[in-house]
């Protein structure tokens, strides 16, 4: 008998909501785009969310690449980013998910280690040497309109666990699906992919 997954309701924040949380996927998601993603929700409220794919590197497109379509310099930079696809919406924008030890104006906080900026100025920051201890630089992102994530979690197609920075910006993107359900003690091969009922 399959073991039935935790609900994503047993971490919900201030208001029922899920800001500052990573969504996981569970192994029965039936959207492609989303199979084994992990994703950090960036805001959440009744107006829908809003969160950047953590574990889907950007392939065919490097930082250098990126500050020379945007005229920035320095190139070479002095540091680097890694590029990830953040979701389906918007694929042209950018944004970066950072520690919160950088920030300008348009910083928008996500929880007490993590923010999210989609300015230029963190770009050339960290082209420059400078910027956030750490960060991913995501094209796109993924979202939900009212009540469309909390329907989804209903019906048991997400998970959700505390952020922690391997997580977020750890190198072995492939392994940050099954570590994110390590952190609730979940064997994926245990997982139901049908919502039960009380």
């Amino acid at each position: 008998m399959a073991r039935r997954a935790m609900p994503a309701s047993d971490s919900l924040g201030e208001g029922g909501y899920l800001a500052g949380q990573l969504l996981i996927a569970m192994p029965g998601m039936q959207d492609p785009r989303f199979a084994h993603s992990v994703i950090c929700l960036c805001a959440h409220s009744a107006e829908g969310a809003m969160g950047i794919v953590v574990n889907k590197p950007l392939d065919g497109l490097s930082f250098d690449d990126l500050l020379r379509q945007l005229n920035l310099d320095p190139v070479p930079p002095q540091r680097r980013i890694r590029l990830f696809a953040g979701g389906p919406v918007e694929g042209g924008r950018g944004f970066v998910l950072h520690t919160t030890d950088w920030s300008t104006e348009g910083s928008l906080p996500v929880s007490g280690e993590v923010a999210l900026t989609a300015s230029v100025d963190i770009l050339k920051a960290i082209a420059g040497g400078g910027g956030p201890r750490r960060g991913i630089l995501a094209l796109g992102y993924a979202g939900w309109g009212p009540g469309q994530l909390e329907e989804e979690i209903q019906r048991n197609a997400w998970l959700s666990v505390p952020p922690d920075e391997a997580l977020l910006f750890g190198e072995d993107d492939e392994r940050k699906w099954r570590d994110a359900l390590a952190k609730l003690r979940i064997d994926p091969l245990l997982l139901s992919s049908t919502a039960g009922r009380a």
